[in-house]
């Protein structure tokens, strides 16, 4: 990375890449395992490997995961109805999750701004496929 990332966005970026890649990782296996969609499951796959920085042991530094404010899971995300839903879920948590790398990126780095902006768009169009077209 050319410019120093604030220490006080670490933690920010941190949780982030984490839910982003945690997301797309649900949707993968799903398609992966459950329906043996080798396409689809590589495109996932591939994605998710584009979501990398090169300042993991600054991130780790920064992690907090036991004082996580909002640490304890709501009702809502303790329940899931259908595979489709796990499937819906996954695809909102990882394409906010790009959202906010991007917004903090443009600060810093436009370059790893326009990655994540481009993931967010791909999982756009993945999402529509998966959910209008295979389930």
């Amino acid at each position: 990375m050319t410019k120093e990332i604030p220490s006080e966005l670490l933690r920010v970026i941190d949780a982030n890449i984490n839910r982003l890649k945690e997301g797309i990782r649900v949707v993968e296996d799903i398609l992966r395992y459950r329906d043996s969609n080798k396409p689809l499951a590589l495109k996932l796959k591939t994605l998710r490997h584009k979501a990398t920085i090169d300042t993991y042991k600054e991130l780790l530094a920064q992690r907090d995961s036991i004082n996580d404010v909002l640490r304890p899971s709501t009702k809502s995300e303790q329940t899931r109805s259908s595979i489709e839903g796990i499937l819906v879920a996954n695809f909102k948590r990882a394409q906010e999750s790009s959202r906010v790398l991007e917004e903090i990126f443009k600060l810093q780095e436009t370059e790893l701004s326009e990655n994540f902006k481009s993931i967010r768009y791909e999982l756009y169009t993945l999402e529509k496929e998966i959910i209008l077209h295979e389930m």
